[in-house]
Order: C-alpha cells, then structure tokens, then sequence
C-alpha cells in the first residue's frame, strides 16, 4: 500500500505556527523511525511525505530528510504562490530529487485568499508545469476554490480530508453539493484521509459512513486515494485504526480491484511514483 498523506516535523525548528499548546500530543518530533514500525503492522511499504508549514525552510528538510529515507516515495513541498518570483522557485524545486508536488496551505487564509490575482496567476503555471498540486481547505473555502479551480481545467488536483466537513455534528450540508461541484472537475481527485480529527475523541464506524459514502460516489474508485494523516490522526486515532477505518468503509463499496487503486495506484500514478 501507499500512504498519499503523512507528515514529519521537529518542532525546535520553529516554523509550524499552527501547533498551538491545546495540541499538546502532537508538540513533539516525529520521523521515520516512529512511522515505519506503524507502516510495517498496516501493509503500508510507501508513503508522501507532505508539508507542514508555510516555509521554504520545512520544504529543504522534507526533502533532505525523504533522501535518507527509503520508504518515502516522494514530497509535497510548500512555495509562497503569492510572490511573483514563484515561478522561478517552482522551476527550482521540480529539479530537486523526490519532489513530486507542492500544497499551500489555503486553509489558513480567508477564502478570498483564493482570489488573489497573483496566486491565480500562478496556479496556470502549476498547470502548465503538470505538478500535482494538493488543495488543503475548510469547507467554508470550497465554494471559491470551485470558481478558482475551473480557470485551470488541466490542473491535477487533489482535496485533502474531504476538506474537513463537521463530522463530529453530523453536517452533511452544504458540503455534499460543494463536493459535488468540485467532483465535476475530472482533473480533481480526492484524499480520503484526515477524518478522524474531525469527528472527536468518541467517534465510531457509523460517523463516517455518509461522508465517505458521498465522495465515494462523487468521485469514482478511480479519483479516491488513501492517507493516514499521521501522526496529525493520533489526536484521535492509532495508526491502525486509522488504516482499518479507511479499509472498512471503503470495502463496504468497492470489490479488490478498485480497492487496489485507492490504496496503492491512483496516488502512484498523481504523484508519478
């Protein structure tokens, strides 16, 4: 299997503004040598590796650390998508080894953050460049990440979290018609990973199940691809249980074939590893 979603981080490098004290489990590092027993017990032998802060800095370590480590397949790095030297920096960072995509993180903004005229601009040459490009929002963004994303119809896209509904209050709308819309787009696929933080401490198998049935029917087995979220997930889940969740609800609609894709060859074949 492929894990298409997880991160490492040391937090004495000091750029991860996000990890505030209430997220006292996760203020510590995490690395290669804390994952892979995880990924041994899972059947998981390749992961992408994905950002965690909006810095160059965290994308040369990302990259250094996966060149020592063999089970990471490749990194999904971060740019600065407002500058107008972004070009230039993508052009670099393609060049380096294992690099395989980029994410800004959108959910950290307003949406109109979206509209910015020089990240839109810079979004055509995401796609001229064909980089897979990661889309991390808040429901409350999809609505203009849509208006957004149909100006680069060749963009290959991927929604990370089912762009984090409010699973833990059962609030299947309006998110289910601003999937749909998203799930219009051929070019864009969907993470089913990240689910677990959102639904709160005493979750259980029948949380899930309408979320992950709704992108499931929206995109096909063919744009669906696992990811753990580790060691984001360990708020509110092992590893493992992460793994048997995804595992359990998906092969409630989907026979070996198609499960092989969502595990394994979508996420291969996005991030041409």
């Amino acid at each position: 299997m492929l894990d298409a979603h997880q991160h490492f981080w040391t937090v004495a490098r000091g750029d991860y503004g996000w990890m505030t004290p209430d997220l006292g489990p996760l203020l510590k590092d995490f690395g290669p040598e804390d994952l892979a027993p995880l990924m041994g017990r899972a059947g998981i032998t390749r992961t992408i590796l994905v950002q965690a802060a909006e810095t160059e800095a965290e994308t040369d370590f990302l990259l250094d650390l996966a060149q020592r480590t063999d089970f990471v397949a490749g990194v999904v790095g971060w740019l600065d998508m407002t500058s107008t030297d972004f070009p230039a920096r993508l052009a670099a960072y393609r060049a380096r080894p294992k690099w395989v995509g980029l994410r800004p993180m959108l959910q950290e903004h307003e949406p109109d953050h979206i509209r910015n005229p020089v990240l839109r601009a810079n979004l055509r040459h995401v796609e001229a460049a064909g980089v897979p490009f990661d889309i991390l929002t808040h429901t409350r963004h999809l609505p203009v990440a849509t208006e957004v994303l149909a100006e680069v119809p060749r963009l290959r896209a991927v929604l990370d979290h089912l762009s984090k509904p409010r699973i833990a209050h059962g609030e299947l709308d309006p998110w289910r018609a601003q999937i749909d819309a998203l799930a219009s787009m051929p070019n864009v696929s969907c993470k089913v990973s990240g689910m677990v933080t959102e639904a709160g401490a005493d979750w259980t198998l029948y949380d899930f199940r309408s979320f992950v049935g709704h992108v499931a029917r929206a995109f096909g087995p063919g744009r669906l691809m696992f990811g753990t979220d580790w060691p984001v997930c360990t708020l509110a889940a092992s590893h493992a249980e992460v793994v048997l969740l995804a595992r359990t609800l998906l092969s409630e609609m989907f026979g070996p074939e198609d499960l092989k894709q969502i595990f394994e060859t979508n996420a291969a074949a996005f991030y041409g590893v």
